[in-house]
């Protein structure tokens, strides 16, 4: 017999996951202990992550006997806290510094960037602290690092930063829309691949160029900046960014102190600062409407597949509920999107954070209790960051982003059979082009979705009659899509 509980707990099947049957899922729900029922038809939330297929059921990872939660040694549950701990250092070190760029760009003072890198700290460390005691799972949120670096590519839009406020809050919208409402998931997932992973390359390139550009004008901080990455790159990867952005702060310390620059004492000062949101078409269009495909394509899906990796069921409405109105509460102060994580939740929910796979929630715990630490500092980070030399700030998001780069790329220009329209979306996207107050990132979804349209048709026309069978590519995939 499924009880309420247990039916809530498994309301969505991960990406992959069968819809007739019910793969033994990790994570219980409070009051409950042991595995869920396996076996029979589960009730399940009546939405699905976009992506969900009917094939054959995830198989949990094999692991030790799994003991009562009373059972759990005290030293494993730190250990768990431990690893939630570094997760959430790399997840904030890796990518503030694109935050900060992205709210810039969009017309934020440093108060008001300031403020809005503190409330997405806390609105996502409230989300998974919640989420994760619900079910029992660690389940990870995080901001949304591409859709940040889409608004550095974007840059202000008509209305100011009160309309940047105002896009921010149609996107959580569009979030709380997709947990309950299939259809608006089934249409973000139709988005070809090659098109929304070459719309997100584009904009990262300028980005991904800044390291090379601030070495020729702060060479004395760019450089062993860039050397250090390197060397961490080698030897220890996941500190390369950490390590990294370590060397620049020690670079502008040394900076100030030959130059006799003084900091804004007062500015450290934590608060947040709020702006009444304003709408105008060009930011919904230019701002909400790409943010919210690049955080579902580029976060809230692959972060459901990461965990389902693992054997865990994120539970799709509850999650895309507490991000949407997670990021619609701390749109007002300058949060952007929050959304599920990736890297994170690969961190948390992998056998390093626990040998108990039912017991790895308490990682997510340690995650959003260290952003909760973490956020007060922004103020001072932002005031830090805005003494720095100029670059090295830029430098550090650069090489952040390099990865996510060569993975956007890569998943662009694979298909061959649409190579030509991933092009296209990428060119119009690293172009930066705006028209009509509308953002180069919407142009380019327009631009590569018609290329792709037209060039489809007469693909399968060639391959249907032979004229060149030996290059016509195949209509299976995202050809049929």
């Amino acid at each position: 017999m499924t009880t309420s509980a247990d039916a809530e707990s498994r309301e969505a099947a991960p990406v992959g996951a069968a819809s007739g049957s019910a793969p033994e899922q990790f994570g219980t729900p409070p009051g409950t202990i042991g595995p869920p029922p396996s076996g029979g038809t589960v009730a399940t939330d009546s939405v699905a992550p976009p992506g969900a297929s009917s094939g054959t059921a995830l198989s949990p990872e094999a692991g030790p006997p799994v003991r009562s939660a009373g059972g759990t040694p005290p030293g494993r549950a730190g250990h768990a806290i431990g690893a939630g701990v570094v997760a959430a250092l790399v997840g904030f070190t890796s990518s503030f510094a694109v935050v900060l760029a992205g709210l810039t760009k969009m017309g934020a003072t440093p108060a008001q960037a300031a403020s809005g890198l503190a409330v997405v700290c806390v609105t996502q460390a409230v989300g998974m602290l919640l989420l994760a005691w619900r079910f029992r799972i660690p389940i990870t949120l995080a901001w949304s690092t591409p859709g940040a670096a889409l608004l550095a590519s974007t840059g202000a839009v008509a209305g100011g930063w009160a309309a940047a406020i105002g896009a921010f809050v149609v996107t959580g919208v569009l979030i709380v829309l997709t947990g309950f409402w299939s259809r608006l998931g089934r249409v973000i997932a139709a988005i070809p691949v090659e098109i929304a992973q070459a719309m997100l390359a584009g904009v990262l390139v300028p980005l991904c160029l800044a390291p090379v550009r601030a070495v020729t004008v702060s060479p004395a901080v760019v450089v062993p900046v860039l050397v250090v990455w390197l060397l961490l790159q080698r030897f220890a990867a996941r500190w390369a960014v950490l390590a990294a952005f370590a060397t620049a702060a020690i670079g502008a310390g040394i900076d100030m102190a030959v130059t006799h620059r003084h900091l804004d004492v007062a500015a450290m000062t934590p608060r947040l600062v709020l702006t009444a949101p304003h709408w105008t078409w060009q930011a919904v269009i230019g701002v909400a409407v790409p943010l919210y495909i690049v955080t579902m394509a580029a976060q809230n899906i692959p972060g459901t597949a990461v965990l389902a990796s693992f054997g865990y069921r994120v539970p799709w409405r509850a999650a895309m509920t507490t991000t949407g109105l997670g990021t619609i509460v701390g749109a007002a102060a300058g949060g952007h999107v929050v959304n599920l994580a990736a890297i994170s939740a690969a961190l948390t929910a992998a056998p390093a954070a626990h040998p108990d796979p039912r017991r790895r929630w308490i990682a997510a715990l340690g995650t959003g209790g260290t952003y909760l630490l973490i956020a007060p500092a922004t103020a001072a980070l932002v005031t830090l960051v805005a003494a720095a030399p100029k670059g090295a700030l830029e430098s550090v998001a650069g090489l952040a982003l390099l990865a996510t780069l060569a993975s956007a790329l890569t998943s662009a220009l694979a298909p061959a059979e649409h190579r030509t329209a991933a092009v296209v979306t990428f060119l119009v996207s690293a172009s930066a082009i705006t028209v009509a107050g509308i953002g180069a990132a919407f142009w380019a979804l327009a631009a590569g979705l018609l290329v792709r349209w037209v060039l489809a048709p007469r693909r399968e026309t060639v391959a249907t009659v032979g004229h060149d069978a030996t290059s016509a590519p195949s209509t299976s995939g995202h050809a049929a899509a």
